[in-house]
This record gives C-alpha cells, sequence and structure tokens, in this order.
C-alpha cells in the first residue's frame, strides 16, 4: 500500500534519511522506532510531503507520491497526525473535529464519523462546545486523532500519540489504535514507547542516523537482544 524505496532527504546540508526503504500493507500497524534525531519525523514528513526527498521515491497505492503537494497528499488519503498539541485553541472541540473533514463532499458520511469519533473519545462528546485550549493534554491528542479520522484517511500516521501521557492515558490511546485499525485503516506509528509500539505492530523497522539498522516482524524485534538492550531496558 505504502512503499518507501531507498529514500534519501536532508535539511540543507545536514543528512536527514539515508536509503530509507519501508513498507506499510493494507491492514498493518507498523511501528517507527529510533533515539532523537535518527529521522523518525522525517520519514514522516517525506511521506506527507512536508520535506521534500532528495533521491529514491515513495509509492502510495501504486503511484508515485513524491513530488505531489502536501494538499494532493491529503487528498489521497494520507493523513499525518503531528508530534505535539496541534489544535485549533479558541475554537471548539466540534469545530476543530469538523476542520478535519474540510476536502469532504459526502456530508452525511462526515455526520456518521463524527459520531464514530465521539464513541471512540466519549470524552471529547462531553466538551463538544468548550474551547480546545482548555482540554487537558489527553484530551488535545484524543482530539488531534479524531480530527484526522474525520479526515477519511487510507493511511494513518501517528507522531509520538503518547509523548506527556499519564500511563492510563496512553493505555487508553493505544487501546484505541487497536480498535481504529481493526476497522481496516492502516497506520504507521512513531512512538519513542518501544513496548507499547511493538505490542500493536505487525512489523517495525529501527532507525539509526537516518538509516534502517534493524527491521521484522514485531515478534521477533522483541526477542533482539539489540532491541532489548536499547528499547526496552533489559538484556
Amino acid at each position: 500500500m505504502l512503499e518507501l524505496s531507498s529514500v534519501h532527504a536532508a535539511y540543507g546540508p545536514v543528512r536527514a534519511l539515508d536509503n530509507v526503504s519501508l513498507r506499510v500493507e493494507k491492514g498493518q500497524i507498523v511501528c517507527l522506532l529510533g533515539a532523537n534525531g535518527a529521522g523518525k519525523t522525517s520519514t514522516l514528513n517525506c511521506i506527507s510531503g512536508l520535506v521534500a526527498i532528495t533521491a529514491g521515491d515513495i509509492r502510495f497505492e501504486g503511484q508515485s507520491i513524491a513530488r505531489k503537494r502536501v494538499e494532493d497528499i491529503v487528498a489521497c488519503g494520507i493523513i499525518q497526525v503531528p508530534e505535539g498539541r496541534e489544535i485549533f485553541p479558541t475554537m471548539s472541540v466540534e469545530e476543530n473535529l469538523e476542520l478535519g473533514a474540510y476536502l469532504r463532499k459526502d456530508k452525511s458520511a462526515c455526520s456518521r464519523d463524527l459520531e464514530w469519533a465521539y464513541t471512540l473519545f466519549p470524552r471529547l462528546k462531553e466538551r463538544t462546545r468548550q474551547q480546545a485550549g482548555t482540554l487537558s493534554g489527553g484530551e488535545q491528542q484524543m482530539l488531534m486523532i479524531g480530527r484526522a479520522l474525520m479526515a477519511k484517511p487510507k493511511l494513518l500516521m501517528l507522531d509520538e500519540p503518547s509523548l506527556g501521557l499519564s500511563p492510563i492515558l496512553v493505555r487508553q490511546v493505544f487501546s484505541t489504535i487497536r480498535t481504529i485499525n481493526a476497522e481496516g485503516i492502516p497506520i504507521l506509528i512513531v512512538e519513542q514507547n518501544a513496548k507499547a509500539a511493538l505490542d500493536i505492530s505487525s512489523f517495525g523497522y529501527i532507525l539509526e542516523n537516518g538509516e534502517v539498522a534493524v527491521e521484522g516482524p514485531t515478534v521477533e524485534l522483541r526477542q533482539s537482544r539489540k532491541v532489548q538492550e536499547a528499547y526496552l531496558g533489559s538484556a
């Protein structure tokens, strides 16, 4: 469904990605792990068109998207939930959610998806008219994921969805990610919480200095001594 082939990218003279290749198949959850600065977010940003690649190709559903504009990539169905809390703070929860569907014309389906978002995140339903900027950090993360779902993604990309959340909210967010995937939406997730990411994913890639250092089914990655020592805190 999504395939990166020998992708290179840079920020001016600084290399960001070096010969990165990865795949996300239909129905999969794929995790992208690595230390800070390893190139994880850069990979997502290249897929989204926010960062131009300097070599290689990115294909989605058989078509190259490597030179497409950001808005055209969104129209293809690739939706990214960025790291941080990028909401519209003075707008209501519901207005933020509705903005996710700004490219859609199927209004009745949008209404159904809004109800689905509220089903996934009941706390948002309780706060439909509340200003988004007054939500807690966890609620804002829920809002960002809900807004992404309103765009009806064919591929959902999540960048550090558990960042700054309490352990209880982390479990809730990851449970919801499983539920979203069960509806047939493939997911590419960047996450510092390696254990949680490996637990919900079927395949994983580990980046080091902009390169894929390790890849494989997550059941194998969890058994890897290198992965255990570097990312799972055990030997």
